[in-house]
């Protein structure tokens, strides 16, 4: 018996509380780890943005693919699913924070780090990530004693902010979450080391998608500071593009951050944010869906991870999630720091493909 992470937004949570609570669904590029899970397996369950530990759900069968809406409304995206049969399930008002110190100092990737900090949190990107067998036990015991004692765990202020979401109905009637970001002040000045660390992510890009056998896209601009720390390889870093696209549309590619491409087509676009706002690089990946709502690319804020919810937060604009291609979120997601430096120290990089990418981004929440 292994266990599994199962994460929950406050929304998901909410509906999967009023449902019946037989079946747990993941997205579709979870399929794969999916087929790794087998009935008596468990999936520990933890709400984003409260940062609580919720529940516990056994599973009770293989998995199985269904597009029927299971808790949400319409156009469910969790369409991978499992029989279920929950365990233990908690209030939120009951659930455990993560950062009690009776459960963070038990749990092998929290115990002796800050908890300002962000290295931890690489542990609880996405769902279906196999745990330690002694930390799902470890959890599973803090959360049986938990509902037993029924001990009062106050949701905060912020906490109640966070499950405020407006939600808006797009032009096929699927109803989204959209997030109205508190404005902050811009940066009269960025500062000089920030600047360069987001160089340095840039460079990383650059050779994680060489090693993968991609031609590599750099604006112009950032080239000579890109080239210090990645020596390309011939031809691998193009000096233009091959796109047969209006000057409109490839005067924003060309200033994409970085660029994957293969043979004619964009595999994948990186967007390096440093500044205070991490609003420009949001819009010129709205701006390329605006303009070409039939080009399918896989796009990435790429952000410190202490910024994550704010890029998150930001991709769930009302006016990124009316796009005629769909909602941003749908096909932009938020990848750290860490998790390029992590990718990056990969050594069978050279014979994997884009799609590992799915295992260190972090999407916005239905």
């Amino acid at each position: 018996m292994k266990y599994y992470l199962d994460l929950f937004s406050p929304e998901t949570y909410n509906a999967y509380a009023n449902s019946d609570q037989s079946v747990s669904g993941f997205r579709l590029r979870q399929k794969n780890i999916a087929k790794q899970i087998k009935p008596g397996d468990k999936l520990i369950c933890y709400v984003t943005r409260l940062s609580r530990w919720v529940g516990v759900l056994e599973v009770t069968s293989k998995t199985f693919d269904d597009d029927r809406p299971i808790f949400l409304e319409s156009n469910d995206p969790f369409i991978v699913r499992f029989k279920v049969k929950p365990i233990i399930w908690l209030s939120l008002d009951i659930a455990l924070p993560i950062k009690e110190k009776f459960v963070w100092d038990r749990i092998s990737f929290t115990k002796g780090h800050d908890k300002n900090g962000t290295t931890w949190t690489g542990n609880i990107r996405n769902s279906l990530r196999e745990l330690k067998s002694t930390d799902g036990q470890l959890i599973e015991k803090l959360l049986v004693a938990q509902q037993k004692s029924q001990q009062i765990f106050e949701l905060t202020e912020d906490d109640n902010k966070k499950l405020k979401s407006p939600t808006v109905k797009t032009s096929d009637s699927k109803e989204v979450r959209v997030s109205i970001p508190e404005d902050e002040k811009l940066l009269e000045q960025e500062d000089k080391t920030i600047v360069r660390e987001s160089i340095k992510m840039q460079a990383l890009l650059a050779k994680i998608g060489e090693r993968m056998n991609m031609k590599i896209w750099i604006p112009k601009s950032d080239r000579e500071r890109v080239l210090r720390l990645w020596k390309v390889k011939d031809e691998t870093l193009l000096e233009t593009l091959p796109l047969n696209y209006d000057d409109t549309t490839l005067k924003t590619i060309e200033n994409i951050d970085v660029l994957w491409i293969r043979r004619r087509s964009i595999i994948r676009a990186f967007e390096v944010e440093h500044t205070t706002s991490i609003y420009s690089g949001i819009l010129r990946m709205a701006d390329l869906m605006a303009l070409q709502p039939n080009l399918n690319i896989k796009a990435h804020i790429v952000a410190p991870d202490d910024r994550k919810e704010k890029v998150l937060e930001e991709i769930t604009r009302p006016v990124f999630t009316l796009l005629e291609k769909g909602p941003l979120a749908d096909s932009c997601s938020f990848l750290s720091y860490d998790a390029v430096i992590e990718l990056s120290n990969e050594r069978r990089l050279e014979y994997m493909n884009d799609g590992v990418l799915e295992e260190y981004t972090e999407e916005g929440e239905i």
